[in-house]
């Protein structure tokens, strides 16, 4: 029976992003709510736990202090042009009242998580309010002001773990890949759609570390379009064997839901079924995950996702086909029998025809860069 650690508290709803921003913060309610209202909180291994703030000499092992105090002077209501130079203050990034408690509560819920692990008391734990991976030490960007996955990536790293670090986010893991560019403890892999035709403009597939690192840096970029087959045959040809041959001692998982059909604000094509696919793939290795959001800005359907993540990583989606179609009905479903799973849609011929040969081109070149150096 798997330990499985659901972090969440209504503290970190009290400081949301302006109402304009896609960022909304009401994701992690709505998933706790299914959850709950499903029995998936409790019960079989599975708890809830509130998370601590992250504490400024553990926020200091990736952000500087002179970014730290800019943050939360800012959320003070106190911000200058150093700050928005830090990226404080802009149209992704804004400044509001309780940014700082926001962003310390909700990252420290991440580095909870990471203890636990540590601890041996969770095998599994969930951060739906966390995976801010695009925030750099000294740099607010894409929405992101304290990089949780990172500080955890360095965190269980220090404790001696190898860690993977794996991000399904439609949006390249930036902050996360430069952070350990240039080291072997920590690998990252990243799947997104192509940096091209979507921010932060990183994550090409020659983008392989340098140094100790070169070969543990992994980016996936693909083609808008992707749809369910064509990602999981990336992720087992590519994540696959590149996990197995590393080994890592614990996994941290950034579950970003904005590749889904319909995110307003990317292009991919998934279903959460892929998610399920990923993650029961990830869950055969038997290595200790935390697990995070991320992105995904069509709400209720990032709710809906993360929702059926915590399901498959906690176990609690073992009841069956029977309960798959009480969850419709318990959620109020009137157009699908199969509670918290999408729908699978027909894919094209010209849909096929336009990713499947571009998919297959991004393998086989990231396989031609990164594979030797792990002997596969």
């Amino acid at each position: 029976m798997r330990k499985a650690v659901f972090i969440y508290s209504r503290q970190i709803e009290k400081h949301p992003y302006p109402p304009d921003h896609p960022f909304n913060i009401s994701r992690a309610k709505k998933t706790r709510e299914i959850l709950n209202s499903l029995g998936f909180l409790s019960g079989n291994g599975r708890s809830e736990v509130p998370p601590v703030s992250a504490e400024r000499i553990v926020l200091k092992k990736f952000h500087s202090a002179r970014y730290l105090h800019a943050l939360q002077t800012a959320s003070e209501g106190r911000w200058d042009a150093e700050a928005l130079d830090m990226g404080l203050g802009t149209g992704d990034c804004p400044v509001f009242r309780g940014l700082y408690e926001y962003a310390t509560l909700a990252s420290g819920a991440t580095l909870t998580g990471a203890k636990l692990i540590l601890s041996g008391d969770a095998d599994v734990a969930f951060n739906p309010s966390g995976g801010f991976h695009h925030a750099g030490p000294e740099r607010a960007s894409g929405f992101c002001y304290i990089n949780d996955v990172a500080l955890a990536c360095i965190m269980l790293a220090e404790a001696g773990k190898r860690v993977l670090y794996l991000d399904v986010d439609v949006h390249h893991g930036d902050g996360v890949a430069q952070a350990f560019y240039d080291r072997s403890d920590v690998m990252t892999i990243s799947l997104h759609q192509n940096p091209r035709t979507l921010f932060p403009g990183t994550g090409f597939e020659d983008e392989i570390g340098t140094g100790q690192g070169q070969g543990y840096c992994v980016n996936v970029p693909l083609p808008v379009g992707t749809y369910d087959e064509a990602y999981i045959k990336a992720f087992t040809t590519i994540a696959v064997p590149l996990i197995a041959a590393y080994n890592p001692d614990a996994i941290v998982f950034q579950l970003g839901a904005d590749a889904l059909a319909g995110d307003p604000l990317a292009h991919l094509c998934l279903t959460n079924n892929a998610y399920v696919d990923v993650i029961e793939r990830v869950l055969s290795f038997s290595k200790p995950i935390l697990a995070t959001g991320g992105g995904g800005y069509n709400v209720d359907n990032t709710a809906r996702a993360w929702a059926l993540a915590w399901s498959v990583l906690s176990g609690a989606d073992r009841a069956g086909d029977k309960g798959r179609a009480l969850d419709g009905v318990m959620l109020g479903s009137t157009d699908w029998q199969d509670g918290l799973r999408d729908k699978a849609p027909p894919i094209s011929g010209q849909q096929r025809n336009a990713v499947m040969p571009a998919v297959e081109a991004i393998i086989e070149a990231v396989r031609a860069k990164v594979f030797p150096v792990h002997g596969l």
